[in-house]
Parts: structure tokens; sequence; C-alpha cells
């Protein structure tokens, strides 16, 4: 089963080529979903050691961790160490159940894929990327968005330019999306060919 990694910088365009596969009836997953999901399992007691009074009913309130941390960024590094290891265990499961279930290619979109140094095991990686101004006009239109906060997340990230690098493919994600699902369809058309010529 091919692998795929999709990652890119915030306000990039991931989930778009992540529906995009998905629609092409792809097994897809989030880190960000694995993420909620931790957040409502798993994680919440060690983040609630870490950060006591963020867990409420059972929950992680993520708009007050995400306080928390604005407030003290240090933070972080002591956060990832719990989340990041339950997210990739995580990852691996639903690609080990996927290649179990015979699929041709899975995809799972990885925002910190790069930064976290960590090898998920992916044959391919996608990036995507957008122009830095749309890119800036994207994050600052989210809600509850400062330049602040804008500045701080952009420098907790590895730049475009080096992430343009590291990638099997590319896809920039202000063109029409029927365009960018038109050429995951053929990408995914193309690995189905292959592997049934094997």
């Amino acid at each position: 089963m091919r692998r795929i990694g999709i990652t890119g910088s915030i306000a990039t365009g991931k989930s778009t080529l992540l529906a995009a596969f998905e629609k092409c009836g792809v097994p897809v997953f989030s880190a960000d979903q694995a993420v909620a999901d931790l957040y409502a399992g798993k994680a919440v007691a060690p983040v609630e050691q870490l950060f006591p009074g963020v867990a409420e009913n059972g929950i992680v309130n993520r708009a007050e961790l995400s306080r928390r941390l604005a407030a003290d960024p240090t933070g972080f590094k002591q956060l990832e160490a719990v989340v990041h290891p339950l997210v990739r265990e995580t990852i691996a499961q639903f690609l080990d159940r996927m290649a179990a279930d015979g699929h041709a290619l899975a995809a799972v979109e990885v925002p910190l894929l790069f930064e976290s140094g960590h090898d998920y095991g992916f044959d391919t990686i996608a990036v995507t990327f957008v122009d830095e101004t749309i890119q800036r006009e994207r994050i600052m239109a989210r809600p509850g968005m400062t330049v602040e906060k804008m500045e701080s997340l952009l420098a907790r990230q590895m730049p475009q330019a080096e992430k343009k690098d590291r990638a099997d493919w590319l896809f920039d994600t202000t063109r029409p999306i029927a365009a960018i699902e038109a050429e995951v369809a053929e990408i995914v058309a193309k690995i189905r060919t292959e592997r049934q010529d094997r």
C-alpha cells in the first residue's frame, strides 16, 4: 500500500487536498482529528496534569489550552511530549488497518510532519503551498486571530520554501478546487493501475 503524507504550513490548503483524496475513495486520516479524539480520551488525564483546570467534563478545553500556551509558549514542548506519541500511535494503527484491508493507498494529513522530526513511514510526501501574502490573509481571517498569534504560529513552523524542497508532490491550492481534484484523481488512478499490473 502506498502511504501518503500530506503536510504544509498553516492555511495552505492541507484539508482541501485531503478531501480531494477522499473524494477519490482513498481512506484518509487527519492528525488534527486524532488530537481532537485524544482530547476527549487518552490525552485528557496527562494534559490536565500538565495544565490543571483545562479539562472540563472529561474533555480538554482547546480554547483554554491555547490561551495558556499563548501566555507561556514554553508549555508547547511538554504538551507535544505527551500528545505526539499518542498521535503517532493512532496514525500507525490507521495505516496498518488500511493495508490489512487491501487498499492501494491511504493518505494522512500531518501539519507538523517535518517539524516533528518523526518518520511516519510515508512512501510519498505531498506538500501544499500558497503565496505568503495569501497565506497571511487566510490566517488573519480565522476567528479570534491576532497578528501576534499569527506570528507565533508561523515562528514554530518550517518556512514554506524548505517544505517544498522536501516534497515528492507539490500542490498550489490557490488553483480552483476542480483542478486540484482532477490532479489527485489522475495520481490515484495511476497508483491503482500500477498495483493491478503487479
